[in-house]
């Protein structure tokens, strides 16, 4: 939902009060780029989640941020008038837990060639659960080809901008809900070869928060000063591949609460400076559980073990074996008030050197930017402001009482019942 709200305000999430949270709310004071859209004359829609998981009535929207909802491409085209541009938002559930158990069988998914990546145990039970979200992918991308269909039946692949992305990284331990590179990198690919040169693998640095300036500037529609993004219309219009634009040289990256994962829904808060080279993570609570308190710790899906999650079942019942320690640790440990991962040498960021002797020149100069940074943009976790996301409503009441399933109270020993409120 944070990412979503960037996406379409063109904003970091500390910038839009409530809408920092998972399960929150959307002040409709933010604009987004779907109305401002739909004001200069386009029709606007979305098939599927759009804004969300949260109650954007809740601040008094008559709509869902990402614009009306539709059922199906085809109904939305038809509402459309003669030479009316659109916007459609198709949000597909794929990937997402639970996975299709055995989907990767059904994939002919050959799990024997897959790279598990080190911060992840190596068994037969975690590159099943690779398989199934690879089984997903691949059905989301056989919805994406039925969409290019449609496009090009309707005479307007030619003349559309498409845009296949996710919203965050996949449901493991590390991924999801963490500033991690498996947590914040994402597919992006921007498809429209009759205007724009293909066959581009592009380095620059670009997030979310750019699309809504990117789109209001292909529209012709002014960009509102409050978006502090970039729109990468230059990029896109550019025949280089590689490093396009010099200034594209970091990202940052937030977060804040996620699902009610800890006593009264106390969230994490962090911050991140991305580079070429390396990966600085400032944690704001270092006393709390990045991933949700034991024994649940429901910031890794499955969050309330209520529905199978194979990687995180066999990381909870062997984390004390020699070799799954080390790894449980990384997945689920209280991590120090600062990271910093050299990626060159740690592509997968198991290695926290911000304590090093060596790096300390580093480390500095990275934390001193990315505080720059963050005065510059109005963090309130930097400027003092009130973090209007702390003690935030959220609206999935059952999350705050976890009945975990009967397989995982079986295995893991846990309660019928959990109560994360104090009563």
């Amino acid at each position: 939902a944070p990412a979503r709200a960037s996406m379409l305000t063109g904003q970091d999430i500390w910038r839009l009060e409530e809408a920092a949270n998972l399960w929150g709310d959307f002040p409709a004071k933010f604009k987004v780029f779907t109305q401002l859209l739909e004001e200069s004359g386009y029709l606007v829609g979305h098939e599927g989640k759009g804004w969300g998981p949260g109650d954007w009535e809740a601040s008094g929207r008559t709509e869902n941020p990402a614009g009306n909802k539709f059922y199906s491409f085809e109904e939305f085209y038809n509402e459309k008038e003669r030479g009316q541009p659109f916007f459609y938002w198709f949000s597909s559930r794929d990937p997402h837990r639970p996975f299709k158990t055995g989907g990767w069988e059904k994939g002919n998914i050959d799990i024997d060639k897959m790279e598990v990546p080190p911060y992840l145990p190596d068994t037969e039970d975690v590159r099943k659960d690779m398989g199934d979200y690879y089984a997903e992918i691949e059905s989301f991308d056989r919805d994406v080809a039925s969409y290019l269909q449609l496009l090009k039946e309707m005479g307007q692949l030619d003349n559309t901008l498409v845009l296949i992305c996710s919203d965050n990284g996949w449901q493991m331990p590390r991924g999801l809900a963490n500033l991690y590179d498996f947590g914040t990198r994402l597919p992006f690919v921007v498809y429209m070869p009759e205007r724009y040169k293909g066959g581009r693998v592009i380095e620059d640095f670009v997030s979310l928060n750019d699309v809504a300036p990117t789109f209001l500037e292909l529209a012709g529609v002014e960009v509102p000063e409050e978006m502090n993004a970039r729109s990468f219309v230059n990029i896109l219009e550019s025949e280089k591949q590689g490093q396009v634009d010099d200034t594209r040289n970091f990202m940052v990256t937030a977060r804040e609460r996620h699902a009610w994962a800890r006593k009264n829904g106390v969230g994490y808060g962090a911050r991140s400076y991305r580079t070429k080279d390396y990966l600085y993570i400032r944690n704001y609570n270092p006393d709390y559980w990045p991933a949700g308190d034991p024994p649940l710790f429901g910031d890794v899906d499955a969050h309330m073990l209520q529905y199978p999650s194979p990687t995180k079942m066999y990381l909870l019942k062997n984390r004390e074996q020699e070799g799954v320690k080390e790894l449980f640790e990384l997945g689920f440990g209280k991590r120090p008030a600062e990271e910093l991962y050299d990626l060159n040498k740690d592509p997968y960021q198991m290695n926290n050197v911000a304590y090093s002797e060596e790096y300390k020149a580093v480390k500095e100069e990275l934390a001193t930017t990315l505080t720059n940074y963050l005065i510059e943009q109005e963090d309130p976790r930097e400027t003092g402001a009130p973090m209007k996301w702390i003690n935030a409503p959220y609206y999935a009441e059952k999350d705050k009482y976890p009945e975990p399933s009967q397989e995982s109270i079986q295995e893991l020993g846990l309660e019928e019942e959990y109560s994360l409120v104090d009563e």
